[in-house]
């Protein structure tokens, strides 16, 4: 069951081409978003889609396959975990963001 704690899986498509940033040691960190769509059927009966957009983060070897075949519009499924944290803006305000920190990645 330990497995199981935290796991986050997601097929979507990319919503912009990924940012990648090294680091002094060339580790490397790529950032990107995912969108998700559902479709439900509202009470009139109409279908109704609903897309979702995910923060995705991934860091180490898994970005050279990133930096190397992810882009705009491309479909992927990723695996991860959920991850919040706080940061403070340029103007000083006080933000929370939630990320998917990826663990795998398939391209589809």
């Amino acid at each position: 069951m330990s497995t199981l704690r935290n796991k986050v899986q997601l097929i979507g498509n990319v919503g912009n081409n990924p940012e990648i940033k090294t680091f002094e040691n060339d580790k490397k960190v790529a950032k990107f978003s995912l969108a998700t769509n559902e479709s439900y059927t509202n009470n009139k009966g109409e279908k109704v889609q609903q897309t979702m957009w995910h923060n995705i983060v991934a860091y180490g070897s898994i970005v050279n396959v990133i930096e190397k075949h992810v882009e705009k519009g491309k479909q992927l499924a990723v695996e991860g975990k959920l991850n919040y944290r706080d940061y403070q803006d340029k103007d000083g305000q006080q933000k929370s963001i939630t990320e998917i920190i990826v663990d795998e990645i398939v391209l589809l």
